[in-house]
């Protein structure tokens, strides 16, 4: 059945928003297949899509796959305490509100223009318990108490690139420490052959992980092309079967790494450091066009 006149009419008149915040111009443009969905740009590269309809759609691959785990890091529908370093349009907030409700969030999001954008343009719902703190990631995770949280979720760029401390051990000691036992750590990665940045990484959360899970399109782990890679770590074993499942049934499906063919992967890459770290690599031209 076809959409309606007046639906049709909606996304006619939806237009692009751009607005100058402080990690360049931000621009959302109306999702023209759904009536109140949007994506949200910055400086031409696309961080996040939201529904404000059906917040618990998600469109981009990252997403789905973060949400997977979201899934199965509680029985479903319970509530759980997560923190998001990094907010974008608070696409996972959104959801976690949705899929899990009487969840208690904390975002964090160092570019206060961004929020305030996205809170005028789209709104969270007011039941949500989603608190939005305008910080950098690791100075706002410190603020969290010890063990407050079943969920924290690191999706931060700048510029297309992770920043250095939030690459480190010593960041991941903040992670752990606000964690509950049990809690889950989920990190949106992104790097290109020769894949040393996933790499040590990955050391990285060996390093202060019992437990770990990669997600990923099966290009990217074979250093084809650059893309996102998603780290899960716990200090409890994962559940990495159905992880498996849910992400060969996607519609872009990806391939999950734990155990000895992750340790593997890995080729001996070091854990970082505070003093070592470096920020990830940019992203070619290519991946935005």
């Amino acid at each position: 059945m076809g959409k309606s006149r007046s639906a049709r009419r909606g996304r006619a008149a939806a237009e692009a928003v751009a607005e100058n915040v402080d990690g360049g111009l931000a621009e959302l443009i109306p999702d023209r297949e759904r009536n109140r969905a949007w994506t949200l740009l910055i400086d031409g590269a696309p961080q996040s899509h939201v529904d404000l309809d059906d917040p618990a759609y998600l469109s981009f691959e990252y997403q789905r796959r973060l949400g997977h785990v979201i899934d199965l890091a509680a029985p479903p529908g319970k509530p759980v305490q997560a923190v998001h370093l990094g907010g974008g349009a608070f696409t996972l907030a959104r959801y976690i509100a949705a899929t899990r409700p009487r969840s208690t969030q904390q975002v964090v999001e160092k570019d206060a223009g961004l929020v305030q954008l996205v809170r005028r343009q789209l709104p969270l719902d007011p039941g949500a318990r989603v608190r939005v703190r305008s910080a950098d990631a690791r100075a706002g995770l410190a603020k969290v108490p010890d063990g407050w949280a079943q969920l924290v979720v690191a999706d931060v760029f700048s510029g297309a690139r992770t920043p250095a401390h939030l690459t480190s051990t010593e960041f991941l000691d903040e992670v752990r420490r606000t964690l509950a036992p049990g809690g889950v750590f989920a990190a949106n990665l992104a790097d290109g052959p020769p894949l040393a940045h996933l790499r040590g990484q990955i050391a990285t959360a060996a390093d202060r992980f019992p437990e770990l899970a990669l997600v990923a399109d099966p290009a990217v782990l074979r250093g084809k092309r650059f893309g996102n890679a998603i780290l899960v770590a716990c200090d409890h074993p994962l559940p990495v079967a159905e992880l498996t499942r849910r992400a060969a049934s996607d519609p872009h499906p990806a391939r999950v790494e734990h155990g000895r063919a992750l340790t593997d992967f890995t080729g001996g890459a070091a854990p970082v450091t505070d003093a070592a770290a470096v920020a990830s690599p940019a992203p070619p031209p290519s991946v935005f066009q």
